[in-house]
């Protein structure tokens, strides 16, 4: 992917549904025996692995238009899979499938790409098996590939998470839904609410409030029709590059303001960008709202560990923002970030001081001593195969009057394809 000799950024734009949202939509459809119609599916490539993994398991599933059309298995009804169920670059997959799978009697294996076999699974396995479920992982039971021997019903169970995570606490409520009893967890921070507003719209007894989520296995789910928001995520990548790049506005309908996901536009706020919220509405149980972004002079902030949870895969874009903000940002208590598809602190750091950006990197986080209109230099830079550093240098890159080149680019799919065509669409060149 080449980028540079950007002037501004115009334009009114839509983006894909919402990754997190369309991967729960699907999975959640698939335990419910009725047919679902789902809206503005995001057909990423880690969306597809979901996809796929659930038609293995028998569910039945259709494209219709920008959506798709699920006939669930119901509950537990799940066939027994005769391959190995395959998630790609996708770590939502592999967590999220295994709690759906843990309430089926028989046994699964999951495995993924070599960046997924790497990451800590041991957060997931535990619970599981305490919920009666036998499950075993590579590395002593700390990573994938996973076997999965289901158990039904399993046992309600109260957890205390040492980790705020949406994806473990995701995990643990799609198991809940085969237990016998009420099933607690307990984080200590908030994290991402997409599975019990989900469970919630389709009339499952449960409360939550961020950090507490309880929930009763004893309600029938109901089945309605899904319509998905636009993925804030990755609207971000244009919002920043609309406030780093003179004389820019830019209008973004129809995007999710989940309060567990809009932390990042309340720094940037902070951070002197001029964002406006309009035409605020519900949809399937998620705020959405449109969003108009000006060109802005931003300044430093500090993003402490109480703020992680709700920004984990926002850092790399917020970045790019502190770079060109005049004065040190700094974010601490963000080491979740090693563990993500590339080592995104290390990532950051370097990518960024081959642009010429002044970056420390720190033990669990960043500094970032940012410069009103950065100079960025023209190069060579390497996404190591991560989506959002692809996307984050991609930003970086339109501060640059020279070509940049970002190697590896095609990893931008598993989260946001067309993005580079949705990016020039909006790009006002120099001269």
């Amino acid at each position: 992917m080449e980028i540079g000799g950007i002037n501004s950024i115009k334009g009114e734009l839509r983006i894909p549904g919402d990754k997190s949202i369309s991967h729960r939509s699907a999975i959640i459809s698939s335990l419910l025996k009725d047919r679902i119609t789902i809206k503005n599916f995001l057909f990423s490539s880690d969306c597809i692995s979901t996809l796929d993994v659930l038609k293995k398991l028998g569910t039945g599933i259709t494209e219709s238009g920008t959506g798709i059309v699920v006939t669930g298995c119901g509950l537990s009804g799940y066939t027994e899979p005769s391959n190995i169920l395959e998630v790609g670059n996708s770590g939502t997959t592999i967590r999220l499938i295994s709690g759906a799978l843990a309430g089926n009697e028989f046994m699964s294996v999951l495995s993924g790409d070599e960046s997924i076999n790497c990451r800590p699974m041991a957060r997931i396995i535990e619970p599981l098996n305490q919920m009666g479920a036998a499950v075993y992982g590579r590395d002593n039971n700390k990573k994938a590939p996973l076997v999965i021997f289901g158990r039904k019903p399993l046992k309600g169970r109260r957890f205390r998470l040492k980790i705020s995570s949406a994806q473990v606490k995701s995990c643990i409520m799609l198991a809940a839904l085969h237990a016998s009893g009420p099933t607690e967890i307990f984080q200590p921070d908030v994290s991402r609410d997409h599975t019990e507003r989900m469970l919630e719209y389709l009339g499952a007894d449960i409360e939550y409030d961020g950090r507490y989520t309880r929930i009763n296995p004893a309600k029938k789910l109901e089945a309605k029709d899904i319509i998905i928001p636009a993925d804030l995520s990755s609207a971000l990548f244009f919002i920043v590059a609309a406030l780093i790049n003179k004389g820019s506005r830019i209008l973004i309908k129809d995007v999710g303001i989940n309060p567990t996901r809009s932390h990042a536009l309340d720094i940037l706020k902070d951070m002197g960008g001029k964002i406006s919220i309009s035409n605020q509405r519900t949809i399937c149980n998620e705020p959405a709202a449109d969003i108009e972004v000006l060109s802005s002079d931003l300044v430093p902030v500090s993003i402490e560990t109480g703020m992680i949870p709700n920004i984990i895969d926002e850092i790399p874009i917020l970045s790019v923002a502190a770079a060109a903000a005049h004065g040190k940002t700094v974010i601490t208590g963000a080491g979740e970030l090693r563990n993500k598809e590339s080592d995104r602190i290390k990532a950051i750091s370097y990518q960024f001081k081959l642009a010429g950006v002044d970056v420390e990197e720190l033990s669990d986080g960043l500094q970032i001593n940012g410069r009103k209109a950065p100079v960025i230099r023209g190069g060579i830079y390497n996404s190591l195969g991560d989506h959002r550093i692809a996307m984050s240098l991609a930003v970086l890159a339109t501060l640059s009057k020279d070509r940049v080149t970002i190697r590896d680019s095609g990893c931008i799919e598993t989260s946001f394809p067309g993005f580079k065509a949705l990016l020039d669409s909006v790009s006002k060149e120099n001269g």
